[in-house]
């Protein structure tokens, strides 16, 4: 009796260690291109991004509170939606047809002002959720312009609100591009 409830403290104490949000670590069977996805960009996405990393909530978390700190790019569509808070808010990075379309070179100009022209700058890119092609397509083209420290957090907004950290509503910066936000600290 002793040894089954050890072992059922060991079961459940491996599933809190390795536990993931809002599907952010399911794999649907994929294959990952370096193509931009056209629409719809709501659907299942590969577990990996030619170009970037991909980090999960838990990754994500000890990267904010380390240095130096990433930038947090937020593709998702939507205006005063809920986002990761720091994030900026990049409506349609995502989005375009190709890597020399006219959203590449705006990209390349909001980029350029986030990571203060540093290219080894981490730069994290998420949407809503694991079914967002959005912040893929934004990893693929933030790693064609050159940046090498480029981060996909597939599981997005719903990660991490289901893991309970801390959100806030996208606003209007008077600091960034035009057409950029920022969540606010």
């Amino acid at each position: 009796m002793l040894r089954n409830l050890i072992f059922a403290i060991f079961l459940c104490l491996h599933c809190v260690i390795a536990w993931s949000f809002a599907d952010e670590e399911r794999d649907w069977g994929v294959a990952p291109s370096r193509d931009i996805r056209q629409p719809p960009y709501s659907a299942p996405t590969p577990t990996a991004v030619p170009g970037a990393k991909l980090v999960s909530t838990k990754d994500l978390q000890a990267m904010l509170g380390a240095l130096p700190t990433p930038v947090l790019v937020d593709v998702a569509s939507g205006d005063g939606h809920l986002t990761l808070q720091g994030a900026y808010w990049l409506p349609g990075a995502g989005r375009g047809s190709h890597y020399f379309d006219p959203l590449q070179a705006q990209l390349a100009g909001y980029l350029e002002q986030l990571s203060k022209g540093e290219k080894n700058r981490p730069l994290v890119f998420f949407c809503v959720n694991a079914q967002c092609w959005l912040s893929y397509n934004a990893s693929l083209r933030d790693a064609a312009l050159g940046y090498v420290r480029v981060f996909w957090y597939r599981g997005g907004i719903e990660a991490w609100r289901e893991a309970g950290l801390p959100l806030a509503r996208v606003t209007l910066s008077s600091t960034a591009s035009p057409g950029t936000t920022s969540s606010g600290q």
